[in-house]
């Protein structure tokens, strides 16, 4: 099956000669502006901060540098893509390795110890161990799982995931008149939550592969079924950047500029400018306007639409703030000794009761007080060779840990989870005690703590949510804004727009937008 996006129909540079302006040097703003670079147009980049990146962070601590943000890359073939049609190899510039095990995950047992399976790249692999964890029929169910993720994806890959602006009736219409069997492997009105209880008994696989919803900010008892294609997307490739992730960003950057676009850092955009042809400048916070062919927005759709770019942001995402939000996240980071438990690069610690907690996160707006713990351990492999190695840490060396629970995106309101209710240093002991009941200790040490109410202030409008609009139900998916606006000259792109959060479709936003300034605005609309 063909991946390629349509090529746009013309490379024509902006007839204005006014640069393409790009608001936010995330990885959505990046990959727009290498693509525009790469057909001859004049783009300059516009970033509040003092780097490139967005959410894919990378932040100095205890003398060591941190994955801050995304710890892992799927879908390599959207940067393989991006970067063949520009005549080079993206492994040439950004050094990764496949990961074996794409995560190991830990449940507390009755007996007071604990349970641990390890989920593989390598779908038979998986079910293997499932077998040995839970039983052979659950093996077999997964297998029967991993089929009809993979038929999900399949059916939403070019219909919705590559399409600019898909609505449902459109996407009923193109698959059930090729493929009327693929309507019914799309799911999109049950919940993920009840699609796996068909498909798993076991109440620990439900809430291993429920986790999916959480990628992109959501509860899987409201998320929808849809959302299984991302056991697909896992099982064709987790990577591991050897630089980290910052190096995809840092790679975009240097080759956007070769080809000679302007960047910008420390230029905070206050408000985009109209005429009567449509977009036509960016005035920063000091007030200095700038002249625009065309603009890409690449802030947070509920704040483009609650007006914090100004009357034509407002415009162009109009209705993006009536979603509810999706998840923020407490983050520690720590270089210290681990003692108890065998690590692996990406390990999730499960709470006892799944339910309880997105009732505590979305129902009651408060931090959970069992909740599940994601820790990325940096400076670990995750092939089989280093689960042979990875037996119980004792001895004492430091290691680069990010620590995660998810917590409501309430950073701009009062009494919400932004500042954490339980006040700073009882967070970093609830941290501890959360992962010493599953015998994981963290030796004393600095930690470097983010709450909501911080990510609120790195990425203002969305009370620190991270993934934009909360996947629930059918309709959300087609209630996030497209890449070309109700205003003329005015593009959108970014994990809170069409196709949705994460890097890869992030990176796909970004192509979608670069494509239509291409297609709409340079004198040669199709």
């Amino acid at each position: 099956m063909p991946r390629r996006l349509p090529r746009p129909s013309s490379r024509l540079p902006i007839s204005s000669q006014r640069p393409v302006i790009v608001v936010g040097a995330g990885i959505a703003g990046l990959v727009a502006a290498f693509e525009l670079s790469c057909h001859g147009v004049p783009t300059l980049v516009l970033e509040g901060a003092d780097r490139p990146g967005g959410k894919m962070r990378r932040t100095e601590f205890d003398g060591q540098a941190f994955d801050a943000g995304p710890t892992v890359l799927t879908m390599r073939w959207v940067f393989d893509e991006l970067f063949a049609e520009a005549g080079l190899d993206f492994a040439a510039h950004v050094a990764m390795r496949p990961a074996a095990i794409l995560a190991r995950h830990f449940w507390r047992a009755p007996d007071g110890g604990t349970q641990q399976l390890d989920l593989h790249a390598d779908p038979a692999h998986s079910a293997a161990a499932i077998a040995r964890f839970s039983s052979p029929a659950e093996g077999q169910r997964f297998l029967a799982f991993c089929a009809e993720a993979r038929k999900t994806h399949d059916a939403l890959l070019h219909s919705f995931m590559r399409a600019q602006r898909p609505s449902m009736p459109g996407l009923v219409g193109r698959i059930g008149r090729h493929r009327p069997s693929d309507l019914l492997a799309i799911r999109p009105f049950e919940t993920l939550w009840d699609a796996l209880g068909r498909h798993f008994t076991d109440p620990r696989l439900r809430q291993l592969f429920g986790r999916y919803a959480t990628y992109c900010g959501s509860s899987p008892f409201d998320a929808p079924a849809t959302l299984m294609l991302v056991a697909h997307v896992e099982q064709e490739g987790v990577w591991l950047v050897d630089q980290g992730m910052f190096r995809i960003a840092e790679s975009l950057e240097e080759l956007a500029r070769r080809r000679g676009v302007a960047f910008r850092y420390g230029a905070r955009a206050l408000r985009i400018e109209t005429d009567a042809q449509g977009a036509c400048a960016v005035t920063l916070d000091g007030g200095e306007r700038l002249a625009a062919g065309a603009v890409v927005a690449c802030a947070d759709a509920a704040a483009l639409a609650a007006g914090r770019l100004g009357p034509a942001g407002a415009r162009a995402a109009q209705g993006a703030d009536r979603l509810a939000r999706s998840l923020s996240a407490v983050t520690w980071l720590a270089a210290v000794p681990t003692r108890g438990q065998p690590l692996l690069r990406h390990n999730v610690f499960f709470s006892a009761d799944y339910r309880a907690e997105f009732e505590a996160l979305f129902g009651r707006r408060e931090l959970p007080a069992d909740p599940t713990i994601y820790v990325c351990a940096q400076d670990r492999g995750a092939g089989a060779a280093d689960a042979a190695a990875s037996g119980p840490v004792t001895a004492p060396r430091r290691e680069r840990l990010l620590c995660l629970i998810n917590a409501p995106a309430d950073g701009d309101r009062a009494g919400g989870a932004g500042p954490d209710p339980a006040g700073d240093r009882a967070s970093d002991e609830r941290l501890h005690d959360a992962l010493g009941r599953f015998g994981l200790q963290l030796d004393d040490g600095a930690l470097c703590r983010t709450t909501p109410a911080q990510f609120e202030q790195l990425y203002p409008g969305n009370g620190g949510a991270l993934y934009g609009g909360a996947s629930h139900g059918w309709r959300a998916s087609f209630q996030r804004p497209g890449a070309a606006s109700a205003v003329r000259g005015l593009f959108l792109a970014g994990g809170s727009v069409h196709p949705g959060p994460g890097v890869p479709m992030a990176a796909l936003s970004g192509r979608l937008a670069a494509r239509c300034v291409l297609d709409q605005h340079c004198g040669t609309a199709t």
